[in-house]
């Protein structure tokens, strides 16, 4: 894409990256499922000598549809590279592993997605990599959790499933002034909500499955960040670890970044609907959305955030009542995990179970949880029906 001005985010959605086909003029990207490349020169087949003009030699390397998504999402999210991965997962763990080693030490957000909450109480240790979690909305535990080993800060904001939302820059000055780097998980938020490679962090972590694919049906991941953070990760994670995206789903999530802008107004504005009416509803404990007063960040998000985006959570007494009666009974919603599709999506997450299987939350930490969740929440994803059909399915669950 070549302007002659900085084009704005929604124009970014639909051109960064992409360029009629110079042989058939089509345009839209093409799909190039190609496994390997014909060369003309001597190529060394080594992640070693992988430079940033090297031409495509196999797709684990790099592959052209791919290519043009990383542009994408670099120009989406203001960051000078992005690398991309089979799965948001597979984004974590090539931060993770790509960049700790045995001895070093990370500060971990406390609650945060079950699957890297379990990799960093689960596998890191057993690499030697010490861990300490810590609440990221408390700076002062931040600041009193950093040793000299500290590498790497590691937080998620909007947080999964608390809703919490960290200090992405007040973050980044406590991780940089010991030499450590900052790593933010933004799957909730997505770039039209926040851009934390703009307010200091060194990665940026996006499950693709989410919001920027948008359609639920591709699997994907990235990482974004400068250049010479990022080249590394792709010749360590991506070639040697060999978690790549498949050139198919990078194609359809693709599609789906085009339309990410016009969406997220779409879901903050159902979310807000659906958030207020549980709010005011007797039957509803507390509720968690950004865009609410209500929010114990509420003023930070506002700063922060460009978009609330659409995920909240609720509270129920008898919230596993409630979920038996949800798989059942919903019309418009889905009983089922995930978010950031076009459907909305709702899902139950008990509190005694998380802490045994996933989070392992001891003392304050756990006390502090305890306070937030009660016995459980529910995680809803608002999606882009009609917010009076969520409202009213919701309103007959209830009771």
């Amino acid at each position: 894409m070549t302007m002659d001005w900085e084009p704005r985010l929604a124009t970014r959605a639909i051109h960064a990256g992409e360029q009629p086909d110079p042989a058939t003029r089509a345009a839209s990207p093409n799909l190039v499922m190609s496994t390997t490349f014909v060369v003309d020169e001597p190529i060394s087949f080594s992640a070693t000598e992988l430079r940033e003009d090297t031409p495509f030699v196999y797709s684990r390397w790099g592959n052209p549809t791919l290519r043009q998504l990383e542009a994408k999402l670099a120009a989406l999210e203001e960051a000078e590279a992005c690398a991309l991965f089979a799965s948001g997962m597979a984004a974590t763990s090539a931060v993770l592993l790509g960049t700790l080693s045995q001895g070093d030490h990370v500060v971990m957000v406390d609650a945060n997605y079950a699957g890297v909450a379990e990799l960093v109480r689960h596998t890191l240790p057993r690499f030697g990599i010490e861990v300490t979690l810590a609440d990221p909305t408390n700076l002062d535990a931040v600041v009193a959790a950093m040793r000299p080993s500290t590498r790497l800060v590691f937080t998620e904001t909007p947080a999964n499933p608390t809703m919490r939302i960290s200090d992405i820059a007040a973050l980044a000055d406590i991780a940089h002034s010991t030499g450590a780097r900052l790593a933010v998980d933004s799957t909730f938020a997505t770039p039209v909500a926040s851009r934390p490679a703009t307010l200091g962090a060194d990665y940026v972590i996006h499950s693709l499955t989410k919001y920027i694919g948008g359609h639920g049906d591709a699997i994907g991941g990235a990482v974004l960040g400068r250049k010479e953070l990022i080249a590394p990760l792709v010749a360590e994670a991506t070639i040697h670890h060999g978690g790549v995206l498949s050139p198919f789903n990078a194609w359809l999530i693709m599609r789906g970044a085009a339309t990410l802008p016009i969406r997220m107004q779409t879901h903050e504005t159902g979310a807000m609907e659906v958030a207020t009416f549980l709010e005011n509803d007797a039957r509803v404990g507390r509720v968690m959305y950004p865009g609410l007063r209500s929010h114990p960040h509420h003023d930070l998000a506002a700063r922060q955030m460009d978009n609330f985006s659409g995920m909240l959570t609720f509270q129920v007494a008898d919230g596993a009542a409630v979920a038996a009666r949800m798989m059942k009974d919903l019309q418009v919603f889905h009983y089922a995990v995930s978010l950031g599709h076009h459907r909305s999506l709702v899902y139950w997450l008990g509190t005694d179970e998380l802490m045994e299987s996933t989070f392992h939350l001891e003392g304050e930490l756990l006390d502090a949880y305890r306070r937030f969740a009660g016995d459980g929440i529910f995680r809803v994803s608002v999606g882009l029906e009609d917010p009076a059909d969520l409202i009213e399915d919701l309103d007959r669950i209830l009771g």
